[in-house]
């Protein structure tokens, strides 16, 4: 049963008849909580708090739904040495995420090149279910952007030197084993560097509508009226091969031991085992593949400015603002009862929002927290948040990381006529490119919460300061 332990902050007991090890905690104001429980989100989170070796609590973000396993917005943390890895807690799309990039252009400058820059950055940024761009790359290519990510990209001409700093892990995490990697991931891999992909992925042209924090704001570089580039994709078809690859090695691993789960889709390994070792090496293969993927669009996003504004992009202040993960493993530190301990923590669909001091922020934001992404569905506001000091002690300093869905992709294509959403977006002056008008069905806004809610719901619960809110003018999606 689903009790209120604040007006942002909702707690299912532990169950120990269940077999529940930790309570779970949910986030969202009333609304957001309402709609949280129309699926099978807290069940899902209910059988997570089962596994073996979590801590303190099974934690869901308000924008919280049903997903594969364990609820996408979902958070655990488990303990080095007695707790597990689970790649559907990882999530098929390995380091799915968010980068910005800022230039230094106001909407005004814009305003009459927003078909002829949108055309161009559709073309030069591949996108869509199967999306390919010809890059020249070889096999050992492929191995060293496995290994060392972004920089790699850069070493080759798709990014400038300042570009890591600004990236979380420096683009590049540790521990990445490509002999982990099946071939086949690498064959799907290859021809989809520098792709959008489908779904919910986009390239987006955004107009900064407000400054909530102006101290933030000056620290991140952003001011009302700047136009923005929002990028959201991940690792493509490598990370969901390498997903689909250890599901059945940890459910033959899990059925060889007898080991009893509530869900085989929250199939796991213990954490000191070959298992979860290789597929730990594996899913860090792929986090690197996706930021190389994202700092190549970058790099493309770059050029279509520059081929409409016959600029630099230097001259028009193109910098990456942050780039970071919502799909992913990693170890980190944090309180536990009063002890500093090692955890493994899982996010998906949930993404990092350490608060002011942490050594894992880059040098650039450390002192105010690290910058926390948030896009809205197509037509509607996305966000720039700032992680606070009680997220490390609440969230094991994790965040949302969208609106999240209310509508399963079928219902949205039987509820929501394309011309509903391509009729609101005309009314907003939004332009749109998309390679399918299923796909606008799929996306509307009213496929997904209220991310004012969600956002509000976030910074209600004392988990990230709102910094600035954006609006679109251009949205790329495949």
């Amino acid at each position: 049963m689903l009790e209120k332990v604040s007006d942002f902050v909702w707690e299912i007991k532990r169950d120990e008849s269940t077999g529940m090890n930790v309570p779970v905690r949910a986030y969202g104001n009333k609304a957001v909580i309402e709609q949280m429980q129309r699926d099978r989100t807290l069940k899902q989170a209910v059988n997570a708090a089962c596994l073996p070796g979590i801590v303190k609590n099974m934690l869901v973000m308000p924008d919280g739904h049903e997903g594969y396993g364990s609820p996408i917005g979902g958070v655990a943390a488990f303990e080095i040495d007695r707790g597990i890895i689970s790649p559907g807690f990882v999530g098929f799309d390995i380091n799915c995420g968010v980068r910005l990039i800022k230039t230094s252009l106001f909407a005004d400058d814009i305003k009459d090149k927003i078909i002829g820059l949108m055309d161009t950055m559709f073309r030069n940024v591949p996108s869509g279910v199967g999306s390919k761009m010809k890059l020249g790359f070889s096999q050992q290519d492929m191995e060293s952007i496995a290994l060392d990510g972004a920089k790699y990209a850069i070493e080759k001409g798709f990014g400038d030197d300042g570009d890591l700093e600004r990236i979380e892990e420096g683009g590049c995490i540790d521990g990445a084993e490509t002999d982990k990697v099946s071939d086949l991931a690498k064959k799907r891999g290859m021809p989809q560097l520098g792709t959008l992909g489908a779904g919910n992925h986009f390239a987006e042209i955004q107009k900064v509508d407000k400054i909530v924090d102006a101290g933030i704001a000056k620290t991140f570089g952003l001011f009302e009226g700047q136009v923005v580039i929002m990028l959201h994709s991940g690792s493509r078809g490598y990370g969901h091969q390498v997903c689909s690859d250890y599901l059945r090695t940890l459910g033959d691993y899990q059925r060889r031991n007898n080991m009893h789960i509530p869900d085989p889709e929250l199939c796991y390994a213990y954490a000191d085992s070959k298992e979860a070792t290789d597929y730990l090496g594996a899913m860090r293969a792929a986090v690197n593949f996706a930021f190389a993927n994202r700092q190549i669009m970058t790099h493309f996003i770059r050029k279509s400015f520059e081929e409409i504004f016959g600029m630099d992009h230097d001259e028009m202040g193109m910098q990456i603002m942050y780039d970071l993960s919502h799909n992913i493993a990693k170890q980190e530190e944090h309180v536990v009862d009063g002890r500093r301990v090692k955890l493994y923590v899982h996010r998906k669909g949930a993404t990092r929002a350490f608060g002011p001091g942490r050594k894992e922020i880059t040098s650039l934001y450390r002192d105010v927290g690290q910058p926390v992404l948030i896009p809205g569905s197509m037509s509607t506001a996305s966000y720039v948040l700032a992680g606070r000091e009680e997220s490390m002690r609440e969230t094991f300093g994790s965040s949302c990381h969208g609106a999240g869905r209310v509508m399963s992709r079928h219902q949205a294509i039987r509820d929501i006529p394309a011309y509903k959403t391509l009729n609101e977006m005309r009314s907003k002056n939004i332009e749109i490119r998309v390679r399918s008008k299923t796909l606008v069905s799929e996306e509307a806004e009213w496929a997904y919460k209220d991310v004012n809610q969600v956002v509000a719901s976030i910074e209600g619960a004392g988990i990230s300061n709102i910094v600035a809110k954006m609006v679109p003018l251009g949205v790329a999606k495949g």
